[in-house]
């Protein structure tokens, strides 16, 4: 193998790949990255069996070939060499010669042909969405997934298109996270449950501009194709939670304030309490029907703080871990939201002043 690329585009697709290459392997090729050279493109791909990434850049390629680097390695180099101009050459047992300017390395490389292979994910059923949009709702929805390995199914994040609203829904037991979009055109009828690692890298290859990534799921995997970069994981199997179950019909109280001033408030009031000290809540009450308080109270001292809202029902008082509602909050856009409270034991409902875009729900603790 041997080729003439440029440093800037060589080094995004390798950061790019390197995205896939598990921390901790068994396998020692699984730390490397798979290039390979044919036409006038070279092909970069990282996978760590269950997410694979393949970004493609146009190179001048004078011998095509394959060869596997250790990720690291190749990511450092690239990102430190002198010049523009790269020079890449696989010379005898796979020793890789890479020049620019004056610097030269030499490291060695692996045999490709014992690099795994990324699923092949047939282009069949295809969903095609704007991946400014796509990326938003990840970011809007993704925290609230569970990490907890003893219930699998919710590691995943729930990937419902139906007419032409697509939804995202991720909930640990604790907390809920829905974000919904409508387009104009409709789409094919598709649910599946993608991991939340595989959904975050996902997030990674997307651009926040309106164009398209296409979308292909299969029975055990998954692709998004943005056209420069292709993403295939596998999916979740499993029955999904009934999200809706969790969501009350029937609300007590309804708030009307202000995104920032609840952020703001929550936020603040979470300096006295220490990571370890999750057991110290931040209590949300109302004076009256224009005044909610948001307080809390630890060994390293308290917070008291008043905000303007409109307040509709009856009184509120309830306890909540503040981590949840402002993982919320900050992804919020809108400038006012509702929230409605089904009593001191129920949950917090967020939702937005107009539409259905989004909603969250956030368990209170028991006191």
């Amino acid at each position: 193998m041997k080729l003439i690329c440029s440093k800037n585009l060589l080094n995004d697709a390798i950061s790019m790949a390197q995205k896939a290459i598990a921390t901790r392997s068994t396998l020692p090729i699984l730390d490397g990255l798979l290039f390979e050279a044919e036409g006038d493109t070279l092909t970069i791909t990282g996978y760590d069996l269950e997410t694979g990434i393949e970004c493609k850049i146009d190179t001048d390629v004078i011998i095509p070939g394959k060869v596997v680097l250790n990720a690291k390695m190749i990511g450092d180099i690239v990102r430190k060499l002198p010049e523009e101009i790269v020079n890449i050459e696989v010379e005898a047992n796979f020793i890789i010669k890479i020049t620019s300017g004056k610097a030269q390395f030499k490291i060695k490389g692996i045999e490709a042909e014992d690099y795994p292979k990324i699923p092949i994910v047939e282009e069949a059923e295809q969903m095609q969405v704007s991946q400014r949009v796509l990326k938003e709702m990840i970011s809007q929805t993704i925290f609230a997934a569970s990490s907890d390995e003893n219930r699998p199914i919710l590691n995943g994040v729930k990937v419902v298109a139906d007419n032409n609203r697509l939804e995202l829904i991720a909930i640990d037991g604790f907390r809920l996270a829905i974000r919904r979009e409508e387009f104009k055109e409709e789409l094919p009828a598709m649910s599946f449950i993608v991991p939340a690692k595989a959904m975050q890298e996902v997030s990674g290859i997307l651009d926040p501009t309106d164009n398209p990534v296409k979308i292909y799921p299969s029975h055990n995997h998954i692709l998004f194709d943005t056209g420069s970069v292709k993403l295939v994981s596998r999916l979740l199997q499993g029955e999904y939670m009934d999200y809706n179950k969790v969501v009350p019909n029937e609300v007590m109280s309804q708030v009307k304030l202000r995104t920032k001033d609840m952020l703001n408030a929550i936020d603040r009031a979470s300096l006295v309490i220490n990571v370890e000290q999750r057991r110290f809540p931040v209590t949300v009450e109302n004076s009256d029907k224009e005044t909610l308080i948001i307080s809390s109270q630890t060994d390293l001292g308290e917070v008291h703080e008043e905000i303007l809202i409109d307040l509709e029902g009856e009184n509120i008082d309830a306890d909540y871990n503040p981590k949840y509602f402002l993982d919320a909050l900050r992804n919020i856009p809108v400038e006012s939201i509702y929230l409605e409270f089904s009593g001191t034991f129920g949950p917090c409902l967020i939702k937005p002043v107009e539409g259905e875009q989004f909603l969250y729900l956030v368990l209170p603790l028991r006191r």
